[in-house]
Parts: C-alpha cells; sequence; structure tokens
C-alpha cells in the first residue's frame, strides 16, 4: 500500500512598510505557522515567497497596501501564481486587540478585502473642537 501525502495548504499575510514587509503563513485550520520579516526589494520578495512555500503550497496571499508599499510585492506574487487579496490596514486600536496578522489572513482565507480602515477621525476633531470652547 502506497501512502501519498498531500501538500498542506497555507495562506499568507503581509504587513507592508517603505523598507520592511513583515509576513505570515498560516496552516489550513488558522494556526500560525511563522512570522518573519524581509527587506522590501525585489530579492526580498523571492525570499519572502520561498519563505511562505517551504510551509506547503501558498494558494492566497492578503497584503497590504497593494496601490503603496506592497505594489511591488502584489505584482511579484501574482506573477508567480498566487492569488493576491488587497488587505485594508485597521485602526491601530483594533490591531492592537487582534494581533498583527488575524484580521488580514481571516480575510485572505476567505477572499475578501479586509474590512476595517481608518475609522473616528470626525470624532476626533469634534473633540477637539469641544475642548478649544467653541
Amino acid at each position: 500500500m502506497t501512502i501519498v501525502e498531500d501538500a498542506r495548504v497555507i495562506t499568507g499575510g503581509v504587513d507592508t512598510h517603505a523598507d520592511m514587509h513583515v509576513a505570515a503563513a498560516l496552516d489550513p485550520i488558522g494556526g500560525l505557522l511563522g512570522v518573519r520579516e524581509f527587506p522590501a526589494t525585489a530579492a526580498g520578495y523571492g525570499s519572502l515567497l520561498s519563505w511562505l512555500r517551504s510551509f506547503g503550497t501558498l494558494t492566497v496571499a492578503g497584503v497590504e497596501g497593494t496601490g503603496s508599499y506592497g505594489a511591488g510585492l502584489a505584482r511579484h506574487l501574482a506573477a508567480a501564481g498566487v492569488r493576491v487579496v488587497e488587505v485594508d490596514r485597521p485602526d491601530r486600536q483594533d490591531r492592537a486587540r487582534q494581533g498583527m496578522s488575524d484580521r488580514w489572513m481571516r480575510s485572505a482565507r476567505r477572499g475578501r478585502r479586509c474590512p476595517g480602515g481608518r475609522r473616528g477621525r470626525r470624532g476626533a476633531v469634534t473633540a477637539r473642537w469641544r475642548r478649544s470652547g467653541r
């Protein structure tokens, strides 16, 4: 009898920055396999992709900021046959409560943009206006 082992399907998530990108890998049931930083360069994109693939078959990657800091990485992943899902950056309070990669990974696994983005700006302006006594 021959036992055939299927390659593990993983999901990637990337928090993009100007100089460094932070990647996370999730297993099929949502377990965190690893987190690692890579330079935001062509060589760094290749290393990031190789690292994610070292965990199994990379089917989808959630990338923050595909129109800015993550644009080059998104193109690199798509050219390598990885489905890229744009993920909006959650506000800092939500991010601190939920953890860095949890929200991105869940959104990428569902194949949707991550809800979030900046909220509460109007409230901050109103509070500042009220404090000034106007």
